[in-house]
Formats: C-alpha cells, sequence, structure tokens
C-alpha cells in the first residue's frame, strides 16, 4: 500500500484498501491513456512519412497515369511493407484506446463508488467531519477527486 494512504488517520483499514484500489486503477489508467497517446503519434507521424514517400517514388513520377501509378506501387515491395506498418500502428491504436476506455471506465465506476459510499467508510462523527483531509490528499497525491462523482 502507497505511504499516504497508509498514514491517513481517522481511517480504517477497509476504506485504505478502497482509496488503494482506486489508486491502482488511476494509475492504469494513465499508464493506458499515455500509450494511447504515444500510438496516435506514431500513427500519424508513420502515415505522413508513407504518403510522402509514395507521393515522391510514385505519384509524381508516374501522375500521367493511373494505371502506370498503380503499377509501380504493387511492384516496389517497401510500399506493401510499409503500408502493412501503418495499418498495424492504426490496429495498435485502436486496440489501445479499448483498453484506455476500459480502464477509464472500472476507475471511473470504483471512484464513484468511493463518493456513494462515504457514509459508510466515515461513519463516526470524527471521522465524517475529518474525511475531507482524506479528499485533498487523494487530490494533491493522486489528482483523484472524491468530492463529487463528475470528472
Amino acid at each position: 500500500m502507497d505511504s499516504p494512504i497508509q498514514s491517513l488517520e481517522n481511517t480504517d483499514q477497509a476504506t485504505k484498501q478502497a482509496l488503494e484500489n482506486v489508486r491502482k486503477r488511476k494509475e492504469k489508467f494513465d499508464k493506458f491513456k499515455r500509450r494511447h497517446n504515444l500510438s496516435i503519434w506514431g500513427t500519424i507521424i508513420l502515415a505522413t512519412c508513407f504518403f510522402i514517400y509514395l507521393y515522391f517514388t510514385v505519384a509524381s513520377v508516374y501522375s500521367y497515369s493511373f494505371a502506370a501509378m498503380f503499377s509501380a506501387f504493387v511492384n516496389d515491395s517497401n510500399n506493401f511493407t510499409l503500408l502493412v506498418f501503418v495499418v498495424g500502428m492504426y490496429g495498435t491504436m485502436n486496440l489501445l484506446k479499448e483498453k484506455k476506455d476500459k480502464a477509464e471506465k472500472e476507475y471511473h465506476e470504483l471512484r464513484c463508488e468511493i463518493v456513494d459510499r462515504s457514509k459508510d467508510y466515515w461513519k463516526k462523527e470524527e471521522e465524517w467531519k475529518n474525511r475531507h483531509l482524506v479528499f485533498e490528499i487523494m487530490k494533491k497525491n493522486y489528482d483523484i477527486n472524491l468530492y463529487h462523482e463528475k470528472k
């Protein structure tokens, strides 16, 4: 368990475990978000390079005839290899988007559950009055908003 969560006062062990779980889900979501953004930029850069390469090797040289451009495109094996890489990067980007969306959904559901069940987590009067300290620590250290359900 992470040390700021472990050192929380006026919070029982079950609540600390719930906070730790939401921290882990947030970390997983951030990881997939970062990977997805990298895959978007990788796909854009690779596709741009491919189209520039196609322009200089096929389109500008054989622009007088579509049949000649198609023939030149098919005859060069580099075109097929680059096309496979671009399509593969696009597929990876979509796969990472699905994983990011799933991780975001899991994180948001768990965060909302903590917000909904805060009366159960902080039952005693003193704990209830000091729960805002826990919320501030979670917001400051992990950028997790437990004040309300909206993102």
